[in-house]
């Protein structure tokens, strides 16, 4: 078996919890590099751990929230500045490639009429339909987080490991599927106990650890209210910086 390491690039929620990054794990094997989500402080995240963007083959995208997506623009602009040639491939929901056209212009205006001299090509993830993209092969679940277009959590097969992503989601039953026999897999859990739409919280994850069958399961995306609760847990959870070795 392969050895693939995954990185926690950025662990936090939306609003900067506990001073940590937006959400962008960084995964490493022989034939590659991707990123599983790209928050808007992605690139800076990167550049703190020492990971060179320009070695990055493609990034999946699990819905389309600034948390999660709204570091592409500068992910793009960067690799235009310092000369990247090889190309980029961009998985996410329908309308991926609009919302990112869209926001490079919203912050960066007439930076998405600019031609870059590398190929970036933009790929519309399906439920359940599996996409391959590169050396890995992506399938995505819809769950339950509106975010204008649909949500996913994702399950990626390469190299011989599996790897789930829960996304945003509050618990539906698609997330047993999307990490059943994983080597890993990543949810958030966004408070402890208190259940809100649209989000998990830690007591559900731990009353349903058994029926997600995965080998190794980590938390990330969590509020102040499990920061501050993080040495009484029962689960594995992520912290900006943290690697994994599957």
């Amino acid at each position: 078996m392969k050895n693939i390491e995954v990185r926690f690039l950025g662990s936090g929620d939306a609003f900067g919890s506990g001073g940590r990054f937006h959400a962008c794990v960084h995964v490493k094997s022989a034939k590659g590099q991707f990123l599983i989500d790209c928050g808007a402080s992605s690139l800076i995240a990167m550049k703190r751990f020492g990971i060179n963007p320009a070695d990055v083959d493609a990034i999946l995208v699990s819905h389309l929230h600034g948390d999660h997506f709204g570091g592409l623009p500068f992910f793009i602009l960067d690799a235009q500045f310092n000369r990247r040639t090889r190309p980029l491939l961009v998985a996410g929901p329908p309308g991926v490639k609009t919302r990112v056209l869209q926001a490079m212009e919203v912050l960066f205006p007439g930076s998405s009429q600019v031609k870059q001299n590398f190929a970036i090509e933009f790929i519309e993830l399906q439920e359940r339909n599996a996409a391959l993209i590169g050396w890995i092969q992506v399938v995505s679940f819809s769950v339950l987080h509106p975010s204008g277009a649909p949500s996913y959590a994702l399950r990626i097969e390469g190299d011989e490991k599996i790897i789930a992503y829960s996304g945003d989601t509050e618990w539906v039953k698609n997330l047993r599927e999307a990490a059943r026999g994983a080597d890993l897999f990543i949810s958030e859990a966004y408070f402890f106990e208190k259940k809100i739409k649209y989000h998990l919280n830690y007591q559900t994850l731990l009353d349903k650890r058994e029926q997600l069958g995965c080998q190794k399961l980590i938390l990330t995306h969590m509020s102040d209210d499990v920061l501050l609760r993080l040495n009484g847990l029962a689960i594995e959870w992520a912290e900006d910086g943290k690697v994994v070795v599957l």
